[in-house]
């Protein structure tokens, strides 16, 4: 009875989800973990199944710092972002489209989902530019060059559109291009937010290490469980967010901005954590609504 209790409460979920497309951000400890990585592409593919839009963007940053730990390469990183040289972009490209989007694609075809894995470059879906960063030091601002890093210049999402109506799974590393050829290592938490945008999707879901939005940083328990756009931003504004929050807040906006109607920041290393926040009134994670 508990079980059948269980689906009927999914019920309106699932009808309301019905041929809608969700963008889902794996990234965090996910990408080291194969248990938790399995656990979460289970729950895409009964996504999938009770006929949700699923499209699934990774992250690696872990497992690039730990090959180029390995590669006596030491990791930089400015505001959540990785500083890349020429010598990093190799490993972001051998770790990301060679190691782990093709870990993730075996991984739903041994659970039975039928996935393409792809990069930002494929089908020029992400046209990228190098990304500015300025930073504040002292009274001044200066502009502080990261190498080989992108910001999304604009998405196609046709290749996508193609194999999302042809019952495919795409499986998309954040490695993008420019016109001129030049490769760029690309924020997962952005390139979510930007194809989540450019597709209207119903929801963007960003999996990550900590269990939402917190009230306080040093408190796991002070979970914001419901935020709205605007606040959100505020607290962008004063600072409230730190490290690799900045990034995912900022992806949320753009893509909130941009038509999508829920944003989500979850726990991925708690077992069904997509189920639990998409098909229970509780959730888990911390939802942003425009």
């Amino acid at each position: 009875m508990e079980k059948v209790k269980t689906l009927v409460e999914a019920l309106p979920y699932i009808r309301e989800f019905h041929g809608k497309v969700m963008v889902i951000k794996i990234g965090g400890h996910a990408m080291v973990n194969e248990k938790i990585l399995e656990s979460a592409v289970r729950d895409v593919i009964l996504l999938y199944f009770v006929g949700i839009k699923p499209i699934v963007v990774h992250g690696g940053g872990p497992e690039i710092s730990e090959k180029m730990e390995r590669l006596g390469i030491k990791p930089k990183f400015v505001d959540g972002l990785r500083v890349t040289d020429e010598e990093t972009i190799e490993v972001v490209q051998m770790v990301l489209d060679g190691k782990i989007n093709s870990k993730i694609v075996s991984l739903f075809i041994k659970n039975g989902g039928k996935a393409v894995g792809m990069s930002g470059k494929d089908g020029l879906l992400v046209v990228a530019k190098k990304k500015k960063v300025k930073k504040k030091i002292g009274d001044s601002e200066v502009e502080l060059d990261l190498g080989y890093v992108g910001e999304t210049e604009i998405v196609n999402p046709e290749i996508l559109k193609i194999l999302i109506d042809n019952g495919f799974i795409p499986v998309v590393s954040p490695v993008a291009v420019d016109l001129n050829g030049n490769i760029y290592n690309m924020n997962a938490d952005t390139v979510a937010g930007d194809i989540a945008a450019a597709l209207k999707a119903k929801k963007l879901i960003i999996l990550t290490d900590v269990p939402g939005i917190l009230r306080d940083v040093n408190d796991p328990n002070s979970v914001i469980s419901k935020i709205s756009l605007k606040e959100l931003e505020e607290m962008l504004k004063k600072g409230e967010l730190s490290g690799g929050m900045i990034p995912k807040a900022e992806a949320i906006i753009k893509a909130l901005k941009g038509g999508v109607e829920r944003g989500h920041i979850i726990n991925g290393s708690v077992e069904h954590a997509i189920l639990l926040e998409l098909f229970t009134k509780e959730g888990i994670g911390t939802m942003v609504y425009p």
